[in-house]
């Protein structure tokens, strides 16, 4: 198993791009690891564009930035057509296959379609397609796994809104399980 993991998160503002991100910086904190997160907003936040670089390891981090991630979570195609060429060779592009009809035209990489704001629109929680996809990157890359999912989720699910800790575990657990 890789001792470290470099992610992209991106897509437009107000889709919970840098939660995702800080949730797994998170998870990464609370199993010991070494972690680094880097948010960047576009001009305005909600509706433009957002993208975080997660690198988790086992090892100290010497630079913030993830110029060439092993994972690339795209959830809108500005942000699949700006970074797909960016992933390394072996690396894995989770896609929100609701709002990007493209396919990803690189052979060297895993590509994952997770419709995940259909899924989240079916499941009455419009708001946690990010969490889906999170789930998914959670079972497909072997540097991750369920563990510390609620502990997590309590560092990033803010105190007046800890009725949502369950439906993010859902959205989460839906996009684990998604096939």
């Amino acid at each position: 198993m890789a001792n470290s993991c470099n992610l992209l998160f991106a897509g437009f503002g107000g889709q919970g791009i840098l939660f995702a991100g800080k949730f797994l910086a998170y998870k990464g904190l609370i199993e010991n690891k070494q972690v680094s997160w880097l948010p960047s907003y576009g001009p305005e936040m909600r509706g433009g564009t957002a993208n975080c670089s997660v690198i988790i390891s086992d090892d100290p981090i010497g630079s913030p930035i993830v110029s060439k991630p092993d994972v690339l979570v795209a959830m809108n195609l500005p942000s699949l057509e700006k970074y797909e060429n960016d992933v390394v060779a072996g690396g894995k592009i989770f896609v929100d296959s609701t709002l990007i009809n493209k396919k990803v035209e690189r052979t060297d990489v895993d590509v994952y379609y997770i419709p995940a704001t259909k899924i989240a629109n079916d499941n009455g929680t419009p708001t946690l397609a990010n969490m889906i996809i999170t789930g998914k990157v959670l079972k497909e890359v072997e540097f991750f796994s369920m563990d510390n999912t609620d502990a997590a989720l309590k560092k990033v699910v803010s105190a007046r809104h800890l009725d949502l800790l369950d439906v993010n575990f859902g959205a989460v657990k839906a996009g684990y399980d998604f096939e």
